[in-house]
């Protein structure tokens, strides 16, 4: 099998896009570089009394826009090059979404598998030490978030490790992703599988796109197969199937099922917490690896799990006429090509799965601004309502039920403005990637996409003179 460098990989999608841009090779260069890379080591005592030595990075790659922003990662695969390119990724991510932040990305090289609750929070907490005595994190520096191997749980340690080295009246706004009693925001365990679902709706919404596939505007009736039932996965899914969609393969670490008959989501997730696997789970037929999902007969492919997945080695072999990329880095650029000249439509990773960051930015301007959205104006909205209400029930002489009051004059709660939030985010975005690519005469949008961040970034650059 191929290797890839996921950096690079990165760097050729953006020297592809880079030629239909007018900046000055220079500039290019200066967009493309990471700034700032951190390779930490550092020791903890497991349980056991004995001594471990941990690594880690963080790495902080645009500071066109402030702060940086990028989850952190814990997994045993974590290393520099990956620690890099997902910060890049992050970059063009945030600018493709019109999130007023730069890119970053940290990882630490564990296996969370192989630790206690009592060393995971070891580590996190001796992590961001290293990262607040260095300068790396901060409500106007760099804000972490959760990625793979991370959650909610860790975001909290990080904080209060910062409030406890930090006089600082902004803590909260030092990371993202955290619990909701320590300034989270509700809408941000869902966000990334939420977006990936508005940007697969907002594709299929395409007539002159979908007529080329063979496929009927909108989602409903779409077969689809999903590689990785994590976070990402799991709630991409569960949109995809509320919408009509229908389910009909799953891979996950253990192997891999398909059943074109369809698989109900929520009783699979059931069938694994009772057995330990999707392996056996109703008619559904194991397939003989777990990357045999990929090839498949389906409408649509999401693949949820990790970068490099869908490579040359493996592409020719794709039925998948939309390839959802929910996860980072995906499709190498070989893979990409292979896909394009078959005709396949690419929804790409920098623009699917931005929902984390977009909300990201929703939670850390809430607690920048110290108040919770829908706070200032939801009994406002209520009341206006209700009075319109009253009124169409005095002209029209129509009695209105409880039940149909209260949704009719129901107020816009923190989850509804953050998910409306999310839902024009991802719709705006993705017009403008279409509208770069008609504009170019281009034939793909991953292009585009990286097309439209290099044109934000670089009228940054030169708004700040930077350049002559």
């Amino acid at each position: 099998m191929s290797t890839y460098k996921f950096y690079e990989q990165v760097n050729k999608n953006f020297d592809k896009a880079a030629k239909y841009t007018r900046f000055d090779k220079g500039l290019l260069n200066q967009i493309k570089v990471c700034n700032m890379v951190y390779h930490i080591t550092f020791p903890i005592e497991k349980d056991d009394g004995s001594i471990e030595v941990i690594e880690g990075w963080r790495v902080e790659h645009s500071h066109h826009k402030m702060p940086t922003k990028g989850g952190i990662r814990f997994s045993h695969k974590v290393d520099e090059d990956e620690t890099m390119a997902l910060a890049s990724l992050m970059t063009y991510k945030c600018a493709i979404v019109d999130v007023p932040f730069g890119g970053a990305k940290g990882g630490v090289k564990i296996s969370t598998r192989d630790y206690s609750v009592r060393e995971l929070e070891k580590i996190t907490r001796r992590y961001t030490f290293e990262l607040i005595r260095k300068g790396f994190i901060g409500p106007a520096v760099d804000v972490p978030a959760p990625d793979y191997g991370t959650g909610a749980r860790e975001m909290g340690w990080i904080l209060d490790t910062y409030r406890q080295m930090k006089d600082d009246l902004n803590a909260e706004a030092c990371v993202t992703g955290k619990p909701i009693q320590q300034g989270g925001i509700r809408g941000r365990t869902e966000a990334t599988g939420r977006g990936v679902y508005f940007g697969i709706r907002e594709a299929c919404s395409i007539k002159k796109d979908m007529d080329k596939l063979g496929l009927d505007t909108g989602v409903e009736g779409k077969t689809f197969v999903v590689q990785g039932l994590g976070n990402v996965g799991y709630h991409a899914s569960k949109y995809m199937t509320e919408a009509g969609a229908k389910l009909i393969g799953v891979a996950e670490l253990e192997g891999a099922i398909y059943d074109p008959k369809g698989i109900d989501l929520e009783k699979l997730v059931e069938f694994r917490k009772e057995t330990g696997s999707i392996i056996g789970y109703g008619t559904s037929k194991e397939l003989p690896s777990n990357s045999d999902i990929f090839t498949q007969e389906c409408d649509i492919l999401i693949p949820a799990a990790l970068e490099s997945q869908v490579t040359g080695d493996n592409a020719h072999e794709i039925k998948a006429k939309i390839i959802a990329e929910a996860a980072n880095g995906p499709t190498t650029a070989d893979a990409h090509e292979i896909l394009k000249d078959r005709g396949a439509l690419i929804i790409p990773d920098t623009y699917l799965n931005a929902g984390g960051v977009v909300v990201s930015y929703f939670e850390w301007l809430k607690d920048i601004q110290h108040v919770r959205y829908g706070r200032m104006n939801k009994r406002f909205d209520e009341s206006s309502f209700r009075k319109i209400v009253n009124e169409i029930e005095n002209i029209s002489g129509k009695k209105f039920s409880d039940d149909e009051m209260l949704n009719l004059t129901h107020g816009a709660e923190e989850y509804d403005l953050v998910d409306s939030g999310l839902e024009e985010t991802m719709i705006t975005a993705y017009q403008q990637i279409c509208d770069v690519r008609d504009e170019h005469g281009l034939d793909d949008l991953r292009t585009a996409a990286f097309i439209s961040a290099i044109n934000k970034i670089g009228i940054m650059y030169e708004q700040m003179g930077i350049f002559p």
